[in-house]
Order: C-alpha cells, then structure tokens, then sequence
C-alpha cells in the first residue's frame, strides 16, 4: 500500500471506530505527538489513547485533504473534527453532550510500510470556546 493509502486507511479506521485497525497500521515503535500533552511511544500507549478519546469523545473528519512527499516517507493531512463531548476529560470543562467543528492537522512519519509517527495539531482555545459556550 503506498503511503497515501495508508493515511486514508488510518483515518477511514478512525471515522469507522475501528481502533485495532488502527493500529495494525502503526509500526511497532510508534510516536504519538498529541497537541498538548507527552509523547507516547508504543503501541500500548496508542491504544490506551484511543481508548480514553473513545470514552470522551465522538468525533468524524471531514474535508481530508492528504499530502505525500516524493519519497513516501513523510505525509501530512488537513481536515476538520466534527464532534461530540461524551464525557468530561480530566482538567477540562464539563462534557454534556457539547459539538464541535474545528480544522486540525496531522503529520506522519513512515517506516516500513507504517506509520512510525503521528503528531496532531487544533486549536484548542477554539475547542473550549465552543463546548463552553
């Protein structure tokens, strides 16, 4: 699968729930680069990740646009999380069934025909706007 397969795979398994699928397309020594917050490495911790934004959040992405480089090796995708807040996350503002929209952004790193790195970008000024009101 080329990289801009793998990307759209990524993001179809993401808007379907499907998180083992997910990550299937992670390469062993994954980086996750979250917008706030540590980087997680490895698998374990992805999965751990996905299984707290579950809880929390409902989220689709629209409007994706993906970019490759020359060599395959690098990727990046812009598009925008249409969301609901599920449940109150840990120092944020209290979930009560609150929608969002706001445009995001993600970079890849490839490595063996996975993805070796993905660091997410929003703003989250706008998010707390509007799930505050």
């Amino acid at each position: 699968m080329d990289t801009a397969q793998l990307i759209n795979t990524y993001f179809k398994a993401f808007n379907a729930g499907d998180t083992d699928d997910m990550l299937d397309l992670l390469h062993d020594d994954i980086e996750h680069h979250v917008n706030e917050g540590q980087i997680r490495k490895g698998k374990d911790l992805f999965a751990s990740f996905n299984a707290h934004m579950t809880r929390c959040y409902r989220e689709e992405l629209t409007d994706m646009v993906i970019f490759v480089n020359d060599g395959g090796d690098r990727a990046a995708a812009e598009f925008v999380v249409n969301g609901t807040y599920l449940e109150t996350d840990e120092g944020l503002p209290a979930a009560q069934g609150q929608t969002y929209r706001l445009p995001a952004g993600s970079f890849f790193s490839i490595r063996d025909g996975k993805i070796a790195r993905v660091t997410t970008y929003y703003n989250l000024s706008d998010w707390m706007a509007q799930v505050t009101g």
